[in-house]
């Protein structure tokens, strides 16, 4: 580019082709980028003939920095021109070049990546930003771009932008490798890569080119934005992608829109979630996060996220009573702009007390739309099956969770009701126990088979050892059932009461002191087996009785019950619900000591 300051040292004297070139420079000259666009021409480039006067543009802008060629079809040697042109061009950051092969055969398009990304490596350049967004390029693509990623010219690289490339595993793979050898070679320079930005949106990476990028990421740790919609991503690559979230403490925004989560995948982006400070907006959208998954959700934005501007959770098949839970957690969020519930399952009367909870909140005017609401589930339908995406190792437990269902008792050998509830989540014998084998193991067996207050009292003063030695207390489920089975047989008698409250004192308190202890996990199981909200998977709730909530009541005041799970069992308790309407005074005590607890939190 022609200088001012040279001119004035020269004598301020201009030759009219000297005043010609400083007039082009300077129209080509802009605020933060020094660009040529040739965008949107829609120009057919298809040999050197055709880019000659691209080529002399570039040639003789002189600092060019940015070169945008979205919008046109370019062959094989029309590439090879233009890169012959940017070999000089050291001062390059920017390659604005999606939707720039239409047309073209996919064998032409990794010639044509090649040529240019040698070039960019010859001329010195370093990148900001590399977009190749609404390229069909497949992974051959990718492989087009392998070495131009890994050298030093990507070491400064803050935006990659390969959106709707059809890239799929193979690809997805590639780019993981690459990005991984980059951020290895430029941290052994001593300047790590900062990669900021990824937007991988419609590639097909499914689990595998999730995974193998959510590693990368974890190593990169500077991510501010990822957007990965529409990859038929489903839990085991979510939470892999979970994993990695929580080590870019930068992140403002994630778009995991149109991926499939389920439960699963929703936890475990949820406890990554709370580690997080700086995030803006969350765009989980049609990924079938459910109902547990949302609470999950819910409860990470209320107790972090202070920031957020944006939370879409539409069209995840989200009842009512998960809804309100959103609602509430929104409530001290002074950014936010919009709440988006649309498309899930409320129901007329769900939409209306949504709506009414958020007027309530002065908050009406950011609730979204409501108008595709799926009304609410159908109770008489069975229960959906298993998800495709779901592992085969976990199909083995839900038959063996038939089975023990099929097989289960619910009527004490003493006569007494036991509650109805699935065995499978404790780790017991089958029911039929010899009389004569009176061995501490099978008493305590026996209990949590058929619970009654006899058989806890007859476990003497070593029942918390023996109950803690019989269930895992590492498995949130199981944990959650032993929690109802001791205290379905609560009663005001001092000597049962007292049994009952130590057994599950001594019972949460050692599962929660655990650091490994998925809380979440196990409110949401409790609240599942309770008939409080609805599981996508088949288990079979509890006769609730007055004991299980009083003992709740109990377990909530104390020191190792995890202070931030107050509010969902808040919300959950506090709504009408046919399982508790047997337990009313049990119920009204509960929720006033959540109410208690929650102003005080």
């Amino acid at each position: 580019m022609f200088s001012l300051r040279l001119w004035k040292r020269q004598g301020g004297s201009m030759a009219s082709e000297d005043v010609a070139q400083l007039a082009n420079s300077l129209a080509k000259t802009q605020v933060g980028e020094v660009e040529l666009s040739y965008k949107g021409r829609g120009l057919k480039l298809d040999n050197a003939q055709s880019v000659e006067e691209l080529v002399q543009e570039i040639e003789a802008f002189q600092g060019l920095q940015a070169l945008r060629l979205e919008g046109n079809t370019v062959g094989v040697e029309a590439a090879k021109a233009i890169a012959k042109a940017l070999e000089n061009k050291g001062d390059f950051q920017c390659c604005y070049w999606s939707d720039m092969f239409t047309g073209r055969l996919r064998s032409e398009i990794p010639p044509s990546l090649i040529s240019l990304g040698s070039a960019l490596i010859t001329a010195g350049a370093r990148l900001r930003v590399l977009d190749l967004s609404d390229n069909a390029f497949g992974p051959d693509g990718v492989k087009g771009i392998e070495a131009l990623l890994k050298s030093t010219t990507c070491h400064t690289l803050q935006e990659l932008r390969l959106n709707n490339c059809g890239m799929g595993i193979g690809g997805g793979k590639i780019l993981a490798a690459a990005l991984t050898e980059c951020h290895k070679q430029s941290s052994a320079q001593g300047a790590p890569l900062q990669l900021k930005v990824f937007i991988a949106g419609r590639n097909r990476l499914e689990n595998e080119g999730a995974t193998a990028l959510a590693h990368a990421f974890q190593l990169m740790g500077s991510l501010e934005e990822i957007h990965m919609p529409q990859n038929g991503i489903n839990h085991p690559g979510v939470t892999a992608l979970a994993t990695a979230v929580q080590h870019n403490l930068q992140l403002r925004v994630i778009n995991l829109n149109d991926n499939t989560f389920t439960k699963k995948g929703a936890i475990a982006m949820a406890q990554s979630l709370r580690h997080l400070r700086n995030v803006q907006v969350i765009n989980f959208g049609d990924c079938l996060v459910r109902s547990e998954g949302a609470a999950a959700i819910a409860e990470a934005v209320k107790v972090g996220l202070p920031i957020l501007k944006e939370l879409n959770l539409s069209f995840g098949e989200i009842t009512e009573e998960a809804a309100l839970v959103v609602a509430h957690a929104v409530q001290d969020k002074a950014h936010l702009e919009k709440l988006d519930l649309n498309g899930n399952c409320l129901g007329e009367d769900g939409c209306e007390a949504l709506k009414e909870t958020m007027d309530s909140m002065n908050m009406g005017d950011l609730l979204g739309s409501l108008s595709d609401d799926e009304g609410e589930p159908d109770d008489d339908e069975d229960d959906d099956e298993e998800d495709e995406e779901e592992d085969d190792d976990e199909e083995e437990e839900d038959e063996d969770e038939d089975d023990d269902e099929e097989n289960g008792v619910k009527e004490d050998s003493d006569g007494e009701e036991g509650p109805a509830q699935p065995l499978s989540m404790v780790s017991t014998p089958t029911p039929s126990i010899k009389p004569q084998d009176s061995s501490p193991a099978n008493d305590v067996s026996s209990f949590l088979c058929f619970p009654s207050p006899d058989k806890l009292l007859n476990l003497g003063a070593k029942r918390t050892l023996l109950i803690e030695q019989q269930v895992d207390l590492a498995d949130a489920g199981k944990t959650a059932e032993a929690f109802l089975k001791i205290s379905s047989v609560y009663k005001e008698e001092a000597e049962v009461r007292r049994a009952v409250l130590e057994s599950i004192d001594a019972v949460l308190g050692k599962a929660f002191s655990n650091p490994s202890f998925q809380t979440y996990s196990f409110i949401s199981a409790l609240l599942v087996l309770l008939g409080l909200i609805k599981s996508e998977e088949k288990v079979k709730p509890v006769r609730v009785v007055p004991g299980h909530l009083l003992a709740l009541d109990h377990a909530v005041r104390q020191d190792y019950f995890p202070r931030e799970h107050i509010a969902v069992l808040n919300a959950f308790v506090s709504r009408s619900s046919r399982a508790l309407e047997s337990c009313t005074s049990a119920k009204n005590s509960l929720k006033s000591t959540l109410d208690r607890l929650g102003n005080a939190c």
